[in-house]
């Protein structure tokens, strides 16, 4: 499993359209990574969860997630990958 979440959201909560999205640093907080270190674990990853416009931005343009899959939880992007 990879988290990724923007480090400036780790702490944070949003609420919006009976949604709750809490980021957590016992779960998002770790190691800061560089866009590179991100997509390697991704590449790797059967499982991951992803909070942020640039965490989802590097994850869209790697091809690991799609747009149609991406929510929006008070203005925040938030998707999960599972590869089967």
């Amino acid at each position: 499993m990879v988290a990724v979440c923007d480090k400036e959201l780790v702490g944070k909560s949003f609420e919006g359209d009976g949604l709750f999205l809490k980021i957590t640093e016992g779960f998002y907080k770790g190691e800061e990574a560089t866009e590179r270190e991100v997509i390697g674990s991704l590449k790797h990853a059967t499982i991951a969860n992803l909070v942020g416009k640039r965490a989802i931005k590097c994850a869209l343009d790697n091809d690991f997630i799609e747009e149609a899959n991406v929510i929006f939880v008070d203005g925040v992007p938030h998707a999960q990958m599972v590869k089967i």
